[in-house]
């Protein structure tokens, strides 16, 4: 009886086993299909960029702290092309002596190797570029001119003292003086240094924005400073302003690389001449009627010094500008931008 007892207990014992193999166990439910698809996720904004370039409101990889570098630029018919402007965020178009004018080209978020020919300081041109807080790159000055600037209205660095130095400043054997005066950019902060200047520097960035809301066309510019001519064609396939000077386009010297701009100001203001030789005082701190070019359309707008900066304005609000390069021509008020001829280059 024993025996049969056991033997039952056994084969029970068996049956249970042989029930559990190949079973899961597990505490959760069973998932429910109905045969609806889940719904994609929606796509993720666009990130905007972790760090831009003040003046030209570009992508840059890291912040930037470089100072900002502003270089006094030749625009007389012996020193075109120039080298470097294709690299400057942007360039101020001004009146020196007589009818041709001069740049400051303003440089930080694209150094280039060279720059020039350089040419002498204005102390118009000077207050911008400290109020940009650039170092101010230049060659020569009058006297009463450089006593302002070593009395620190801007910390420049003049080629008279560095001239053909080959490290600051360096003479082309292509051209003839005055126009044939380089600066080598590495040396701008080497000699920066040298001097006490600050070569790194902080900077609020301007008001950008990626669509133009203006509506009136205009892809032919032209007007003239006197005698000397200039004009700006937009290009639909780039999307930019190409920029001409007595009718022959601005490129790059050594490579003949175009100017290419993606905002172009012009803003009238007075000017006056000051003394026998020529020389103008010129108001940029007034504010006044300016257009302000974009995508082959233009837009009427003020324009203000703010935070020293010139800036176009609409209803005392900054109107912004597209990422990229800005060329602001300062022309006088007679016949200011009345004496702007504007096309849509469809008539």
């Amino acid at each position: 009886m024993k025996k049969l007892c056991f033997v039952l207990l056994c084969v029970l014992f068996s049956l249970v086993a042989c029930s559990g193999e190949g079973e899961q166990v597990s505490d959760q439910e069973p998932v429910e299909n109905d045969g609806q698809q889940e719904e994609p996720a929606e796509p993720a904004e666009p990130e905007e960029p972790a760090f831009i370039y003040p003046f030209t409101g570009l992508k840059a990889d890291e912040e930037a702290n470089n100072r900002a570098v502003a270089v006094m630029v030749n625009n007389h018919p012996k020193a075109r092309p120039q080298t470097g402007l294709s690299h400057a965020d942007v360039v101020f178009e001004i009146l020196a002596e007589g009818n041709i004018t001069r740049f400051m080209a303003l440089f930080h978020g694209d150094l280039p190797e060279r720059v020039g020919p350089v040419r002498s300081a204005r102390p118009y041109y000077f207050n911008l570029a400290d109020d940009y807080n650039a170092l101010y790159v230049y060659h020569g000055a009058a006297n009463y001119i450089e006593d302002m600037i070593k009395n620190g209205a801007v910390q420049g660095l003049n080629g008279m003292y560095y001239d053909n130095d080959k490290v600051l400043f360096e003479r082309s054997d292509d051209r003839v003086a005055p126009h044939n005066s380089y600066a080598i950019f590495d040396g701008i902060f080497s000699r920066a240094e040298e001097q006490g200047y600050p070569v790194e520097a902080a900077y609020e960035p301007l008001t950008f924005t990626e669509e133009v809301t203006a509506e009136e066309s205009a892809s032919e510019i032209s007007f003239n400073y006197g005698s000397n001519s200039v004009s700006y064609q937009y290009d639909e396939t780039s999307g930019k302003y190409l920029r001409y000077s007595d009718g022959e386009q601005t490129v790059e010297y050594v490579d003949s690389t175009p100017i290419e701009l993606d905002n172009v100001m012009i803003l009238e203001t007075a000017h006056q001449v000051i003394d026998d030789a020529g020389r103008r005082e010129i108001d940029l701190e007034s504010g006044g009627n300016a257009l302000l070019l974009q995508q082959g359309k233009v837009q009427r707008v003020q324009w203000e010094r703010i935070d020293g900066r010139i800036i176009p304005t609409k209803d005392g609000e900054p109107v912004p500008f597209l990422p990229g390069q800005t060329w602001i021509n300062v022309i006088p008020t007679s016949p200011g931008i009345d004496g702007v001829e504007l096309s849509s280059g469809t008539e």
